[in-house]
């Protein structure tokens, strides 16, 4: 491994200097202002000479810049330029865009796009629900791919074969009673969802949280949109959501 920190979370090998990368960028998001790296380093909970080369070599590579000059560094719009052409590349349908805005109307409930990433399901784009109580998330957030709907709903895409090899990576946590542990116990869940026209969770992964999800039609990416929100709310309007989803499913173009 040399002189890299690696450590396996989920069974996802993770380098060290990599995340801390990301998580620099990602602590300017929430700062909104410039540090200087003693800050960072206090911040993060960081060893200060690791942090010092870390924003350094940032520097160096122009992702970091010192707006006022020894005032501290802050992301260059290098991040932004980089960004905005992958996304020029492969955007998200403007369509599932608008789906996710007109389910969040029709069910008042938080809506997000996933797609597969390894054994995890990433949300692509998200709406939140404008009431006081519901599920908070936002773009970039993870769930484990056969511990939720939204998961699910993107490995019943999926030939039975590369799902199969799929499991075979798959930590199988019980998160709750609810959480399926086993390949055994997706596969009957899919067949449950298959018969029934979608999948649903209920406290499976995050606790007080139920929804629905249903595979997204269309193209060569695999693609998920579920509907989520408190159990006091959402267990039993399962069937109505579901409904709801796939009413507007059936409109898009």
């Amino acid at each position: 491994m040399g002189r890299e920190t690696i450590f396996q979370a989920n069974k996802i090998m993770i380098v060290r200097q990599a995340a801390n990368a990301l998580e620099i960028l990602e602590y300017f998001a929430k700062r909104l202002r410039p540090a200087t790296a003693a800050e960072i380093a206090e911040d993060l909970g960081w060893p200060r000479s690791s942090t010092f080369k870390l924003v350094a070599t940032l520097a160096s590579k122009g992702y970091l810049y010192e707006p006022r000059g020894r005032g501290g560094y802050y992301p260059s719009p290098r991040w932004l330029v980089l960004a905005e052409a992958v996304t020029r590349a492969e955007p998200l349908p403007e369509k599932f865009h608008r789906l996710a805005r007109d389910l969040v109307a029709a069910t008042g409930e938080t809506v997000a796009i996933s797609a597969p990433a390894g054994t995890q399901a990433t949300f692509v784009d998200v709406v939140e629900s404008a009431q006081p109580v519901r599920y908070f998330a936002k773009v970039g957030d993870r769930v484990p791919i056969h511990a939720t709907s939204a998961g699910r709903a993107l490995l019943a895409q999926m030939p039975r074969e590369e799902r199969e090899r799929l499991y075979r990576k798959v930590d199988f946590v019980r998160y709750s009673p609810t959480t399926p542990a086993s390949a055994a116990e997706v596969e009957a869940r899919l067949d449950e969802a298959e018969a029934m026209g979608w999948h649903q969770s209920n406290t499976e992964y995050t606790p007080d949280l139920a929804g629905i999800a249903l595979p997204l039609p269309g193209g060569d990416r695999l693609l998920s949109v579920v509907i989520v929100g408190p159990v006091s709310r959402c267990l039993e309007r399962r069937p109505e959501m579901a409904a709801i989803a796939a009413k507007h499913l059936s409109r898009l173009k």
